[in-house]
């Protein structure tokens, strides 16, 4: 038996491998993994790797130990060029042929770059994906140094915020009318930016980027307004799209990823997907995710489901963001919010209801509303909204 491959060195991939043996399958298991080291955390990179608070053993997920007591090949720098799926092989760069009997995609996402026209392909232009991109990078994050960052979502402030704390001095450009117009409600973008500001990050928003200037290293960024601003480094924070690339070739439907069923099956029976690359059926249309739990979760729902399990993957979605001394947790999706509210406890929460129903929680230093706001949402509970504005209400009370 030619056994089960997985595409991709990241979470889902070693969630998928790790969950495929808990459940007893006892085939081949092979993870194949572009990047020269085994499957690592990718969060802390913008965070505690590039402030030099956590070594690279400490980002591993596992120890070559385990993968070898599990009986799992890791098989790091090496990237599948394409998938012929009527033999059930996988063509590699180094021209070898590897053989499946099923094979899971967990190909992950790749980050927007800035177009060569405008300068992105200068020296110093950086963007903050792999441990590739923050060890490039990390050279130039010195004291006194000035930094430009394009792009006001979670990454590009997560940059903003260590690089303050490294000493550099940080401009951080968002071309929309605010921060996080994405991703989060205007409360939860007010109470970033003022955290920023008090570290010292100058935020430019509703003013996009007209280029990148230098030679053959970035010097600065000329704004769509006219000003500019110096820059010995940019850091390029605009976005990801899903790795398709290599299913797309194959044949496989993409739909914002890679389309898999409820299972996490693609078009072919043979190939699944899970984690960044993947778009699953979700209550309010087909959905993507991109956060660590969508991968684990995921990934150990096709393991299951690549054993017969016949199981239907349904998200519950959570997230976090390091930004200074401060964690914003987040619980479940905002999409189509029709109103906020606000709660002033230990930290602050921002509450996001679509007519009657709570669908999200933003917690800023406030772990307990996080806690209690995920459970209330997973069991589909919503409060009244006036009851969670009112300081004097007992949160866990809301879970009765």
């Amino acid at each position: 038996m030619a056994g089960i491959v997985v595409v991709g060195g990241g979470q889902a991939a070693a969630s998928l491998a790790v969950k495929l043996r808990a459940l007893g399958y006892v085939g081949a298991l092979t993870i194949l993994c572009d990047e020269p080291v085994p499957p690592y955390q990718r969060p802390p990179l913008s965070k505690a790797y590039l402030l030099g608070d956590m070594a690279l053993d400490r980002l591993l997920l596992r120890a070559d130990d385990f993968w070898a007591a599990q009986d799992i090949t890791i098989r790091t720098g090496c990237r599948a060029e394409a998938i012929d799926r009527a033999a059930k092989t996988l063509h590699l760069t180094d021209g070898e042929t590897l053989a499946y009997d099923q094979l899971a995609l967990t190909t992950g996402a790749t980050p927007r770059q800035l177009p060569a026209a405008i300068g992105g392909g200068l020296g110093g232009v950086h963007v903050v994906r792999t441990l590739a991109d923050v060890d490039a990078m990390a050279p130039a994050l010195k004291p006194g140094a000035r930094l430009v960052v394009i792009g006001g979502g979670y990454i590009g402030l997560e940059g903003a915020a260590v690089a303050r704390k490294l000493g550099l001095e940080v401009t951080l450009i968002e071309a929309a009318p605010r921060i996080l117009g994405r991703v989060a409600c205007a409360e939860t973008a007010d109470a970033i930016r003022a955290l920023h500001h008090a570290h010292g990050v100058q935020i430019i928003e509703g003013t996009g980027l007209a280029r990148l200037t230098g030679t053959d290293h970035v010097t600065g960024a000329d704004l769509a307004d006219g000003r500019h601003i110096p820059a010995d480094v940019v850091v390029v924070g605009i976005g990801v799209a899903p790795q398709t690339a290599l299913a797309e070739a194959a044949g496989l439907a993409i739909e914002n990823g890679i389309k898999v069923d409820a299972q996490g099956r693609s078009t072919d029976p043979a190939i699944w997907a899970a984690g960044d690359c993947a778009s699953f059926p979700g209550p309010d249309g087909r959905m993507r995710l991109e956060s660590v739990g969508n991968a684990i979760d995921m990934a150990e729902t096709v393991a299951a489901n690549m054993l017969g399990a016949g199981k239907a993957y349904h998200p519950k979605p959570w997230f976090w963001s390091d930004q200074f001394d401060a964690k914003l947790q987040i619980a479940g999706l905002n999409t189509g919010y029709t109103q906020v509210i606000t709660r002033r406890g230990d930290g602050q929460s921002f509450w996001y209801y679509r007519n009657d129903r709570l669908i999200a929680v933003d917690a800023l230093n406030d772990a307990r509303a996080y806690m209690i706001g995920k459970r209330l949402i997973e069991s589909g509970k919503s409060p009244a909204p006036d009851a969670l504005a009112d300081p004097a209400t007992d949160l866990k009370a809301l879970l009765a």
